[in-house]
């Protein structure tokens, strides 16, 4: 957009779809921030939008971009689109310098958020705070239930990626289900964006950012915070983590001593970079005349370097999968979340979908199941219906199912908060 000199996330996002429209995908491409250009191609992207307008037909008419309200961190702007036979929603994440964090289409009716049948928006009221200190802050909410007395309190860590603190994927928020539906069942709950989300071109400039410091720092702050707060037992705070934020939950309960026990959500044990081309492996066999064996072919030449002994720290992040810099795959490599979690002297819930193809119970459960075989605090269960975003249904999963606008399912959410509420306080909470 170079006659741009007052670009606004709005502007971008209508220049986005009127560039897809005309099928000039590589002037898309030149607008991708880094990490996202490490992943999708301008022909990964043009593959996604023949697929769509496959159904709806070509594009004739682009409406007005709607930007929703961010205080801080990416802008996520939604572009209806009407199609000879139909609609479709250009949804994209734009950050402050005008890259693209994200670009997604979704059928025209599923762009916005409606509460779960199960949560009661008169059990609890939600607060705004800041959760750490410093240049990279980011914004959260506590959700804090209306029963009187000191109540259990949990911190929920979405999974890997610039993920806002709902965890937005298309029209659905299960991180949001998950603290309304908590917080609904007398459980204080705080959320918050991700760092990578809220600061992603600080992040990004700089090489030594690991995993550890993408959830560790505002993990810990968070459960500070709630232990100070006046409401919340000190003793029972816990912590949630769902898929790479399930994985680093050990390490941040031994980063702070005082958390009173993990819930594991779809927690990965498998290391990340085989399991990428494991997945990219299925979505191949999925579609394959997709192009997605070009990406099974790229992850597979790069999966190896981060199994080799020539990775560094100065290993160029283009040679990596993801994006992620050399350090990133360096920290990720030296940590083991399983030996991590037989480690701590704390209850677990650990909690598997039986449908997941991205954590799967055959190479991640299993790891879980085997390292802490001799925990008798160490609660197992896979709900056989549950997909990744622990969503219930039957049948295959592929990535276009999150399209449809769907919430946490609520045999979920009660074994998670039965399990909260009758977990013991941390013996180590005076420390």
């Amino acid at each position: 957009m170079s006659g741009e000199s007052e670009a606004t996330p709005e502007t971008i996002a209508k220049y986005v779809a009127e560039k897809a429209s005309r099928g000039e995908f590589a002037a898309i491409e030149e607008l991708f921030a880094p990490p996202l250009r490490a992943q999708v191609s301008a022909e990964v992207v043009r593959t996604a939008w023949d697929a769509h307008l496959a159904g709806t037909g070509p594009v004739t008419a682009i409406r007005q971009p709607v930007a929703e309200p961010a205080a801080t961190g990416p802008v996520r702007v939604s572009v209806p689109l009407t199609c000879t036979h139909g609609g479709l929603t250009l949804i994209m994440s734009i950050d402050d310098a005008g890259w693209l964090n994200g670009l997604r289409l979704a059928p025209a009716d599923s762009a916005s958020w409606t509460p779960p049948p199960y949560a009661d928006p008169d059990a609890f009221t939600e607060h705004e705070l800041t959760v750490g200190a410093g240049p990279l802050a980011v914004p959260g909410t506590l959700s804090l239930p209306g029963a009187r007395g000191p109540r259990p309190a949990v911190v929920l860590l979405g999974g890997g990626g610039p993920f806002d603190r709902d965890g937005t994927v298309g029209p659905n928020k299960p991180l949001k289900d998950l603290a309304w539906g908590l917080a609904g069942r007398g459980v204080a709950v705080l959320r918050f964006d991700k760092v990578t989300h809220t600061h992603a071109a600080a992040v990004a400039a700089r090489p030594d950012f690991t995993m550890t410091d993408e959830y560790v720092p505002h993990a810990v702050a968070a459960v500070r915070a709630l232990r100070a707060h006046p409401a919340v037992d000190p003793a029972r705070v816990f912590v949630l983590g769902h898929s790479m934020g399930g994985k680093v939950a050990p390490r941040v309960a031994a980063a702070e001593p005082s958390v009173a026990g993990l819930v594991i959500l779809a927690g990965d044990t498998q290391p990340m970079h085989r399991a990428a081309v494991r997945v990219a492996r299925h979505l191949a066999a999925l579609a394959p005349d997709s192009g997605a064996g070009t990406l099974v072919d790229t992850l597979t030449r790069q999966a190896a370097l981060v199994d080799s002994p020539r990775l560094s720290p100065d290993t160029p992040a283009a040679e990596l999968p993801f994006g992620h810099s050399g350090a990133y795959w360096l920290d990720l490599r030296a940590y083991d979340p399983v030996a991590t979690a037989a480690a701590l002297d704390i209850p677990m819930l650990i909690l598997q979908g039986g449908r997941d193809y991205q954590v799967t119970v055959e190479h991640d459960l299993v790891r879980w199941r085997t390292g802490l075989a001799h925990r008798p605090d160490v609660t197992l269960r896979v709900h056989d219906a549950a997909d990744h975003l622990f969503f219930p249904g039957a049948g295959p999963v592929t990535p276009a199912a999150y399209e449809r606008a769907q919430h946490v399912d609520p045999a979920v959410v009660t074994d998670i908060a039965d399990w909260l509420t009758a977990a013991p306080a941390a013996r180590q909470a005076g420390a």
